[in-house]
């Protein structure tokens, strides 16, 4: 059953950033309902299909309600925000982030993003979680 708080990230797998923020998210995660998937996975590529301008962004994505009538996309700085209301508590602090418009948000986060690997390192493929979240992850065998 769908509920309001279904969210699914997309991030990018081979990023060492994008990795420690997942784990970062699942330890904070207090209602465990977050799923998430590799940009570089099929689910990604499928929603690619039905979401034609989202084969741009390299970086995060989040589904709210995915494939209901209620569906939402959000993507850069505007996701982040969502996640940081659905964890609550502290992390409701970088929710002020929203009395800046979304576009100068967004500058300061495609220039991060364009540096991450340099900064935080880079993975040969994506990472497997382990055995007791995996089920959490979308296309992980």
């Amino acid at each position: 059953m769908k509920s309001e708080t279904d969210l699914i990230l997309l991030y990018d797998g081979i990023c060492g950033f994008c990795n420690s923020t997942v784990q970062l998210i699942i330890k904070h995660d207090r209602k465990g309902t977050i799923r998430f998937a590799a940009i570089q996975s099929q689910f990604a590529k499928s929603l690619f299909e039905r979401h034609t301008y989202l084969k741009e962004i390299d970086s995060l994505i989040l589904i709210k309600s995915f494939n209901s009538p209620t569906e939402k996309v959000f993507i850069r700085s505007s996701g982040a925000l969502v996640i940081a209301r659905y964890l609550s508590g502290w992390w409701t602090l970088f929710l002020i982030g929203y009395i800046i418009p979304s576009t100068v948000r967004d500058w300061f986060y495609d220039i991060f993003a364009k540096y991450r690997y340099r900064l935080f390192g880079k993975f040969d493929s994506c990472l497997i979680p382990p055995s007791e979240i995996r089920s959490r992850f979308i296309d992980i065998s």
